[in-house]
């Protein structure tokens, strides 16, 4: 059976527990991720017991002692399917980890979903992230939401996309952040257009969503 790791991103994406957050985790060695060398640099990859650690984390246990964390991820680790850790030094203390694991069960599912719903090809906006089947950039969607946009407005506008769809993009921009030189987001500079208004232009001039974007965007 294929063991499936996972980068910091998406571990930070998944366990709802900020980016920095992890990196502190792993720097304190509280869960020692695997060492992946891809050409000069070094990767990080997390088991899904890891990254169960870190759910936890955000659900309360990093407000625990240094020696308490420690314990319960080791636990953890060593005890994969356990639900729940009991700790008997000092004070007792039970921390319930079945709940926790069917929610990122859930969290999982959806980042395996977004993974298969959205493509990265350099030949299709100099390799802009979009949505299987369209030009249309989840950056530009996880954006909108972002600047207070609701999903049926974006609906209105683009209606090549579906609630699951808009749903998930600001899961995808943070479990797979652009490296190298900043995103080509053309649109990040523009004032927020409202989506019903976007919708009104598609319906009344036949507009395609390549024609509403400037020319050198198109790919």
């Amino acid at each position: 059976m294929e063991t499936i790791e996972y980068t910091p991103a998406q571990a930070s994406a998944v366990a709802n527990l900020p980016l920095p957050a992890v990196h502190k985790v792993i720097e304190r060695r509280l869960i020692r991720p695997r060492r992946l060398r891809i050409g000069r640099s070094i990767q990080r990859m997390l088991s899904r017991e890891q990254v169960l650690y870190l759910r936890l984390e955000a659900e309360g246990v990093r407000l625990l002692p240094m020696a308490a964390r420690r314990a319960i991820a080791k636990k953890i680790e060593s005890s994969p399917g356990i639900d729940a850790v009991v700790l008997t030094e000092g004070s007792a203390l039970l921390i319930q980890v079945k709940s926790v694991r069917l929610e990122l069960d859930q969290e999982l599912k959806k980042l395996e979903r977004a993974a298969n719903i959205i493509i990265f090809d350099p030949q299709i906006m100099r390799g802009t992230p979009v949505y299987r089947g369209t030009r249309i950039p989840v950056e530009l969607i996880a954006d909108m939401l972002t600047q207070g946009a609701r999903p049926e407005e974006i609906l209105e506008g683009y209606p090549a996309l579906d609630r699951e769809k808009i749903d998930l993009a600001p899961l995808y921009v943070q479990a797979f952040p652009r490296r190298g030189r900043p995103a080509f987001r053309p649109w990040a500079k523009q004032k927020p257009i409202h989506a019903t208004r976007r919708a009104r232009a598609l319906r009344g001039h036949g507009e395609t969503f390549d024609r509403l974007m400037p020319a050198h965007f198109s790919g």
